[in-house]
């Protein structure tokens, strides 16, 4: 159990790095979880996961608060919205093929990273050109749909909601990387009143893991405030081409 607890701990840290600056710290922890604990169920590993990433989560939210303003319409709103469908999302964890959804993931993740690219302003300046009632009105709907595919699904979440902020909201990198924290929270929340309920969360990983977590997530942070947009622009560059390959080796290794 050493063995396992530290290498844990490790992916623990490294998630809640990525996952402050850019989000998509599920693409290491959980497949790492996985792995390092095959005898245990799915269900029971994605529910583990979702406590150290609730915590690390909670510290760069609380540090980007200091720093950025908050649309509290918008953020509510989407919250509330991401809690519901994230709920419903890991009631249905076990009961839906993630394989159907996985390859028009990858499509729309290829587009979005080819748009990022050549779009050399996307996400550097807020660009507030939607009325608040169009704001609250797209929050919800893209609230419900990331919400669920979190409780789902999961790995890459955070990086969805900074495309959603940015592309849809208006938002700059660093505005969206704070919102999306707070969506990510509500997210990870109902997973846990699920998974909880049922027995799905082994605790004596989860805190240790926990507490590296949001280690990893107050150097992130840390880092993303002081370099700023165009430095997180690259790093999202960086988790989005990694979120493409991780879907594509899912995929090939489902039909090969």
């Amino acid at each position: 159990m050493a063995n396992e607890l530290i290498l844990l701990c490790l992916a623990a840290f490294c998630a809640g790095f990525i996952d402050a600056i850019v989000g998509g710290g599920g693409l290491l922890q959980t497949p790492a979880t996985l792995l390092i604990l095959p005898h245990y169920p799915v269900a029971t590993l994605l529910g583990t996961t979702k406590i150290p990433s609730l915590a690390g989560t909670t510290i760069a939210a609380f540090k980007y608060s200091k720093h950025v303003q908050f649309n509290l319409k918008v953020l509510t709103v989407c919250a509330v919205a991401a809690f519901c469908a994230a709920f419903s999302g890991a009631f249905l964890v076990s009961r839906i093929d993630n394989s159907v959804l996985k390859p028009v993931i990858l499509v729309v993740l290829i587009l979005v990273a080819i748009y990022t690219y050549f779009n050399k302003q996307f996400g550097i300046h807020q660009e507030k050109n939607h009325s608040v009632k169009r704001q609250v009105s797209m929050a919800a709907l893209f609230g419900l749909v990331i919400g669920f595919y979190d409780g789902l699904i999961g790995p890459g979440t955070g990086s969805f909601l900074i495309l959603v902020f940015i592309a849809v909201l208006g938002f700059d990198f660093l505005a969206a990387s704070a919102h999306a924290k707070i969506v990510n929270i509500a997210t990870n929340l109902a997973a846990i009143a699920y998974f909880s309920s049922t027995g799905h969360i082994l605790f004596q990983y989860a805190i240790p893991m926990a507490i590296f977590n949001v280690a990893g997530a107050f150097l992130g942070t840390k880092l993303a405030l002081l370099k700023g947009n165009k430095f997180i622009r690259i790093f999202f560059l960086l988790v989005v081409l990694g979120t493409i390959l991780r879907f594509a080796y899912d995929i090939l290794k489902h039909y090969l």
